[in-house]
């Protein structure tokens, strides 16, 4: 393992931000692996609760993590990092603001599919929570699609997201992803 090239100050993102980054990074993933999918007999039977439970817990988890993440970084914004080429600085904004839009809009969908189904929310441990909207169960059903394409292109943009990291570290050598390590 390469270290970033001697000499680099390597500028870090603030605790807060980096321990927003790993706790949702671990529930996304954790999230997508008890995902209980397919159709809506399979999702909302008994069989399921658990998972079902699970997976809405952890999702809510992510909303709501997110748009606290999103108030910190307002706040505090992240550090400057090397100097890389226009296209590169334009990519890595794209792409932290196109996860930034999936974390919300993947639960989003998942909430307003349910709801408009006419099931209630049924995160473990916090009881039933009861649709806010009337039901409109063709759209509920389209809007539970939606969440599973989005929860697909996530972990799959989250994926190039590690994969561009470990890029900055291992080929260019600056100090990118080490920035958001923890415990650094």
């Amino acid at each position: 393992m390469h270290a970033p090239l001697p000499g680099r100050l390597i500028v870090h993102y603030s605790a807060t931000a980096r321990l927003f980054h790993w706790i949702t990074a671990l529930l996304v993933v954790v999230a997508y692996i008890v995902s209980v999918g397919g159709r809506e007999a399979r999702v909302y039977s008994s069989a399921s609760d658990f998972e079902r439970g699970l997976h809405e817990l952890l999702g809510l988890t992510v909303f709501a993590l997110t748009l606290a993440r999103l108030c910190w970084r307002i706040f505090v914004p992240p550090p400057s990092h090397p100097e890389l080429p226009a296209w590169m600085e334009f990519g890595a904004r794209l792409g932290h603001w196109a996860l930034y839009g999936l974390l919300v809009l993947t639960p989003l969908t998942a909430i307003l599919g349910a709801w408009l189904e006419g099931h209630p929310l049924t995160p473990l441990g916090a009881g039933d929570i009861r649709p806010w909207l009337a039901p409109s169960r063709e759209l509920g059903l389209s809007l539970a699609d939606i969440h599973g394409w989005l929860g697909d292109v996530l972990i799959w943009l989250a994926g190039a997201h590690a994969a561009v990291a470990l890029y900055h570290h291992f080929w260019r050598r600056d100090t990118v992803l080490m920035s958001m390590l923890p415990g650094r």
